[in-house]
């Protein structure tokens, strides 16, 4: 069985992300959105509100598990027993974190693969932080995230 752990914060879940979402489970029999607590970016929504937004997001998709996790990420692929961790590029500028971020996986797991997958050309500028500023303003989001977590966003910022 190949299985692969998408890590990241999901703060909120965007339309990018589900795309590379969508198509990792055609590419792997099993695919685990790992969920990041990351305190230290003081997320929008708790850790519970974003593994729940994100269950109800993909919930049209078999062969995704949804967890929180706050330990290394290495120690949570070998949790999951997965093959390797999927990283979204969007932009070059991105490659370069993503690149040591690899090397240092590699070098605390040596077993662990990972792979990138690119969004959709038109999903390719979509981030969550530029999201959470576009809403913080009162600023229409329902293109770049699903409907549920556009009102998610509506209701906490009270716009």
């Amino acid at each position: 069985m190949k299985h692969v752990v998408y890590p990241g914060t999901f703060d909120p879940i965007t339309n990018g992300h589900i795309d590379l979402v969508e198509r990792a489970c055609r590419l792997f029999d099993k695919v685990t959105i790992a969920i990041a607590a990351s305190t230290k970016k003081n997320p929008l929504f708790t850790l519970d509100q974003r593994v729940a937004q994100v269950g109800k997001v993909l919930a049209h998709l078999d062969n995704v598990e949804i967890c929180g996790f706050d330990i290394l990420l290495a120690d949570l692929v070998k949790q999951k027993k997965a093959n390797g961790v999927l990283r979204g590029l969007r932009a070059v500028s991105d490659f370069e974190y993503e690149f040591q971020l690899a090397n240092m996986n590699r070098a605390l797991m040596p077993d662990m693969e990972s792979l990138f997958l690119t969004p959709a050309e038109h999903l390719s500028y979509i981030s969550s932080s530029l999201v959470r500023e576009i809403a913080s303003l009162g600023g229409d989001v329902s293109k770049f995230v699903p409907p549920i977590v556009a009102q998610d966003l509506k209701d906490k910022f009270g716009k």
